[in-house]
């Protein structure tokens, strides 16, 4: 054929693909047949060579399975396809067309590849969508900005990606790179399907390996693609040549067909979305709706996660990782206001450090916080079950709900009993048992008094501990 003449057309770089096809359906090499100039000045300027027509796609553009997919499709299947996607690796935006060419060879297919690389995203580009998908992100988007239970709406939403995915399983999970594991943000399971639940590949290890190290595994099997889309033997193959560990485990849980994208947000994985068993003959329409609609997915999941974190600042100590004062005034406010209400009898426990100004003036501040570190650990050791607030600078509040005065006495001995382990660690300890119908404010003046009391007692033994 004369690729040359067809290719002196186009004014954008423009090259001829082949595509080796095999008669069970699968494809072997791909190679660029010949290109016209700006392709030929392209592949100079980028790789630094000349051009070698008919030589492996891989000697100048970055091996993907994605793009080998686009160009059996067109050159194999006759299909015309337009995408516009981003090159992570290279930080690139690339849009990219493919038009069937007829071929003269009974084992191979031709196509018209033209492309064009940007440094920057091109908001027109990304938003040329068919009317399916358009409709798809669309629905997505409206769901996730006009919720007020954003956790319910992405269960939703993980539905409507499963449907339109006609897959067994879809799942947003996310990353927690600090207690290195996975958590299972939302899932959607077909009816009726043999698939297990995310959580039971998070909880049984299968492979010898924790599914959080499966995951991270997966960034380098995407490269420099946007996705993996595995959907069928070949690229199970594919994957098994590469990334043995993921295949295992993938295979062991009866998954067929995979595509999976990462949920990337100002440049940082926060998780990733999958569907499994998905329908392999919409692979095209998947991939264009995800590819956009995993952009306001984890802009949404970013936010969701930025007021978790705020909310947690709000409440938590950060010195002791108990609960703060505010914490603890909007819990007291609520019982009073009668919008709670507690399982009688409950207890009220003051627990107050002995000697805390002395070791901070004669061992430094250092000390003295690892010494608050200390008391908050022996009270949450005691009282497991139970929220721990630190109320003041060396003060601690515990409400033990159900709570009666011998279990009391015995948490109090033990609390005491663990402080004299740790050096300088000595607490005063207030507590009271409140009865039907006592109030929450009683029960805490009358364990601060008593904590004093104790308190008072500690200073008549050690008047060299005392500081005011």
């Amino acid at each position: 054929m004369d690729f040359e003449t067809i290719l002196s057309e186009y004014k954008t770089r423009t090259c001829v693909m082949s595509v080796e096809k095999f008669e069970d359906g699968g494809y072997g090499n791909i190679r660029i047949v010949a290109g016209n100039k700006p392709h030929y000045d392209d592949m100079q300027q980028t790789m630094h060579k000349p051009f070698i027509p008919n030589s492996p796609y891989a000697e100048y553009f970055p091996e993907n399975k994605n793009f080998e997919d686009f160009c059996y499709r067109s050159a194999v299947l006759g299909q015309p396809l337009h995408t516009y996607v981003r090159l992570p690796q290279m930080d690139l935006w690339l849009n990219m067309f493919l038009l069937p060419l007829n071929s003269d060879q009974e084992n191979v297919g031709y196509c018209l590849y033209s492309y064009d690389v940007t440094t920057a995203a091109d908001s027109e580009q990304r938003a040329s969508l068919s009317a399916d998908t358009a409709s798809s992100v669309l629905q997505t988007c409206i769901k996730l900005r006009g919720t007020t239970d954003i956790v319910k709406t992405f269960r939703e939403v993980i539905e409507d990606i499963r449907q339109l995915c006609d897959a067994d399983h879809c799942c947003i999970l996310l990353s927690n790179e600090k207690e290195r594991k996975c958590i299972n943000f939302c899932e959607a399971i077909r009816p009726g399907c043999k698939l297990l639940s995310i959580n039971d590949n998070l909880e049984n290890n299968y492979t010898g390996i924790s599914f959080f190290d499966i995951m991270k595994t997966w960034d380098s099997t995407l490269g420099d693609s946007t996705c993996i889309i595995i959907k069928d033997k070949q690229d199970m193959e594919w994957l098994k040549s590469i990334n043995p560990v993921w295949h295992n485990s993938l295979t062991q849980s009866g998954v067929k067909s995979i595509v999976l994208f990462p949920l990337t947000n100002n440049n940082v994985t926060l998780g990733y979305i999958w569907a499994v068993n998905f329908n392999v003959n919409d692979t095209v329409k998947i991939k264009e709706t995800l590819e956009l609609t995993t952009f306001f997915i984890a802009s949404e999941i970013s936010n969701y996660l930025l007021f978790q974190n705020l909310e947690i600042l709000s409440s938590i100590d950060l010195l002791t990782g108990v609960k703060n004062r505010n914490t603890m005034n909007v819990v007291v406010d609520s019982l009073v206001k009668g919008k709670t209400k507690l399982e009688y009898p409950y207890s009220v426990i003051f627990a107050d450090l002995n000697g805390l100004k002395q070791v901070n003036d004669s061992l430094g501040h250092v000390v003295g916080d690892e010494l608050l570190k200390s008391a908050a650990a022996t009270l949450q050791k005691v009282f497991d079950k139970y929220d721990i607030y630190r109320v003041g600078g060396d003060e601690f509040m515990i409400i033990a709900e159900g709570m009666d005065k011998a279990e009391l006495n015995q948490k109090v001995d033990r609390i005491k009993a663990l402080a004299s382990e740790i050096r300088n660690l000595y607490f005063a300890v207030g507590s009271y048992v409140a009865r039907d119908g006592e109030d929450i404010r009683k029960a805490m003046r009358s364990a601060d008094e008593k904590m004093y009391d104790d308190k008072k007692d500690f200073y008549s033994f050690h008047p060299e501990l005392k500081y005011r």
